[in-house]
């Protein structure tokens, strides 16, 4: 048996780590995970501004953790893009059309609250989107699969720390006394 794998280890090196045990459809999970970065960068993208136009008695806080998530987005698209190059395929980062081929939208927001309520959309979107790739990947490409599901992880996490924000503004938000005029 070692023999034979080392006999075909040595066939098609120029595959890398793309070997005839590979079963899923190549072109489809280069697609995808092109399509998984586009969205990564829209939202590596989205949370900047939030982090940057943050107002407000919260502003501190809340842009401390748009930065956070800011962050380790930009480490999702970091190891898609990494995983789209193990692959054979090429990372597409043409910021030409990100927006076409990104899963989330790209929205400003208007105040705190919205930025949040714009950001927990858009970690739903992900992690809906995300979890779909998984049971498309299913046991074709388990490394893919890891990763996004390690990803995935991560995006359940900022989509509870953003509800908890929104909770906890949207409840200072209304216990605030009216202002006299």
């Amino acid at each position: 048996m070692s023999k034979e794998l080392r006999r075909r280890a040595r066939q098609h090196i120029e595959r890398g780590a793309v070997t005839d045990g590979y079963r899923a459809d190549r072109e489809t999970v280069l697609r995808i995970l092109n399509e998984a970065l586009a969205t990564e960068i829209v939202c590596v993208l989205r949370y900047k501004r939030h982090y940057y136009m943050a107002a407000g008695i919260h502003a501190g806080a809340v842009a401390e953790e748009f930065l956070e998530h800011a962050t380790e987005e930009q480490s999702h698209a970091d190891r898609i893009a990494e995983r789209i190059t193990q692959l054979g395929g090429g990372p597409d980062p043409d910021p030409a059309d990100l927006a076409n081929r990104s899963h989330s939208e790209y929205v400003e927001g208007e105040g705190l609250l919205e930025m949040i309520r714009e950001n927990l959309v858009a970690e739903r979107i992900v992690i809906e989107s995300y979890s779909e790739m998984i049971r498309y990947l299913g046991e074709d490409d388990p490394t893919t699969r890891r990763m996004l599901e390690e990803i995935l992880a991560n995006e359940e996490d900022h989509a509870d720390d953003l509800r908890t924000l929104l909770e906890t503004l949207g409840k200072d938000e209304r216990e605030r006394p009216e202002r006299e005029g």
